[in-house]
């Protein structure tokens, strides 16, 4: 908390704070950093083999194996999050299980899972992205403005 707070708050409320700052328990940033790193990296390597094994097998190019990667990883995902094992992963990775599509994948599937008692138009249907609609009305608005920008330098500097 900042000093210009602090001297806002109660004298109770100050010492309250001083003690609470010296009994935090710091946390390992370097250790999370990593741990994050080498599970999103994981996850990674294996969308990796994924998208190998569907260029070998299925005589999909690199640009067209994107799609069914997406999805399996999408539904090997649905799979951790329901048997709660993703969670586990979550857990222990933080931000690195939350990064790749199968961090908004589970964010969907969990929604729908524990919405899953109200019935599925008003329960699954109207809560399974609440979390993952933003991302999605973000992600189309900013795709459209920079193809947006794209287009005029393209017109205009003919790149």
């Amino acid at each position: 908390m900042s000093d210009e707070k602090k001297k806002n708050l109660p004298p109770e409320a100050q010492q309250y704070q001083d003690f609470q700052t010296k009994r935090e328990v710091k946390r390992p940033l370097l250790k999370n950093c990593l741990k994050a790193f080498l599970v999103g990296g994981f996850i990674c390597f294996i969308g990796q083999i994924i998208t190998t094994f569907y260029i070998y097998n299925f005589n999909f190019t690199e640009q067209t194996a994107g799609n069914p990667t997406v999805a399996t990883l999408i539904f090997i995902t649905m799979l951790l999050t329901g048997f709660g094992l993703y969670d586990r992963i979550g857990q222990f990775a933080g931000a690195g299980s939350a990064v790749p599509v199968t961090g908004f994948g589970n964010a969907v599937i969990a929604s729908a899972i524990e919405y899953r008692t109200e019935g599925f138009i008003l329960g699954v249907g109207g809560n399974m992205l609440k979390l993952a609609g933003p991302v999605i009305v973000y992600g189309v608005f900013s795709a459209f403005v920079i193809a947006i920008i794209k287009t005029i330098l393209v017109q205009w500097g003919g790149f």
